[in-house]
């Protein structure tokens, strides 16, 4: 497989926190349509864009698919065929803390949990070692110390290079990049759910996690598809994540909601954006995120979503804007 030469000349990168590494302002994420009820040509085809484009991150969990691990499975075989002599130009990261088997130990963040979960993950996705391995959510019964020290263990028995927290809330994060950092281990970045819809990090998480030197990398950037164009004739497609009621429930598309989607669509159309592509580049406006996950159903979805490095910059007048529009109730 032959790759576009020029990939790193367009694709803007940033400093992950204090560390050495860079990631693209633009990841892709394999939450969804990457399983074994997607077409696997087309999820490759996505990888391949992606890589084309210069996004070297790809990001997963144990149980992405549908099913579980399918993701991982379905990303492994498409490293081992045509991603091999790019390995080290490419960082893999992959999470646990959510249930992935039955019984006692197939949730949450004990050791005998995270250990298992990523024995499971490498053997899917055919790799020696992960490039960071993330917790995917505080467990209330099991003490920090040993989750931390499990990932801290993890990094030193040279199965991933780096750790990251997920969905922990700024209080458990400062704990928890203490004790990491305790160990030696620092942690290299956290991810929480962010858009100019669900604001909860800028309540304490980002300077948190920004005093702390870690990198921030944001997940749901376009709200579940709320920020883009699916949803601004206030109905709900058939195809749409709403019409599934699973992770985005139709009650969520109020009146309200679609009077703010158009008001901000509208602003979008006179920056010469998408709604979606505003919502990213809204995003990055903060030099304190990394990046933003983004996912794609297909290469042309995911080239929409790379448009949005064509305008980072917003001025004065249009971050008031956005901002009396979300503040609307």
């Amino acid at each position: 497989m032959t790759f576009n030469p020029n990939r790193y000349h367009t694709m803007p990168y940033r400093r992950c926190g204090k560390s050495g590494i860079q990631l693209p302002v633009i990841s892709l994420g394999l939450w969804q349509n990457f399983g074994d009820i997607d077409q696997k040509e087309v999820f490759r085809q996505t990888l391949y864009t992606a890589f084309d484009n210069g996004i070297t991150h790809f990001d997963l969990a144990n149980n992405y698919g549908p099913p579980p691990g399918s993701a991982e499975g379905n990303l492994g075989a498409i490293l081992a065929a045509d991603f091999v002599a790019h390995r080290d130009e490419l960082l893999l990261s992959t999470k646990a803390g959510y249930t992935m088997w039955d019984g006692p130990y197939g949730d949450w963040g004990s050791r005998k949990y995270l250990m298992a979960s990523l024995h499971q993950s490498l053997k899917r996705l055919k790799l020696d070692y992960i490039d960071i391995f993330y917790h995917h959510r505080p467990d209330p019964h099991t003490p920090l110390e040993e989750t931390m020290a499990a990932l801290s263990d993890i990094v030193r028995q040279g199965k991933a290079l780096y750790v990251g927290l997920s969905n922990y809330p700024a209080d458990l994060a400062k704990k928890a990049v203490a004790i990491l950092n305790d160990l030696r281990c620092p942690c290299l970045i956290h991810q929480p759910k962010y858009s100019m819809l669900v604001r909860t990090p800028e309540d304490a998480l980002l300077d948190v996690l920004d005093e702390a030197g870690v990198g921030i990398i944001a997940f749901s950037p376009l709200a579940q598809g709320l920020l883009t164009n699916k949803y601004l004739q206030g109905s709900i497609p058939t195809d749409s994540r709403a019409s599934k009621e699973h992770f985005l429930k139709s009650a969520a598309i109020t009146p309200e909601l679609i009077t703010k989607l158009s008001d901000l669509n509208e602003l979008a159309l006179q920056r010469g954006q998408s709604l979606a592509q505003m919502a990213i580049a809204w995003l990055l406006k903060d030099e304190r995120l990394t990046s933003v996950l983004v996912g794609a159903r297909n290469s042309v979805q995911l080239t929409d979503s790379l448009k949005a490095l064509e305008n980072l910059s917003f001025g004065k007048e249009e971050l008031n804007r956005i901002a009396d529009i979300l503040s609307l109730s």
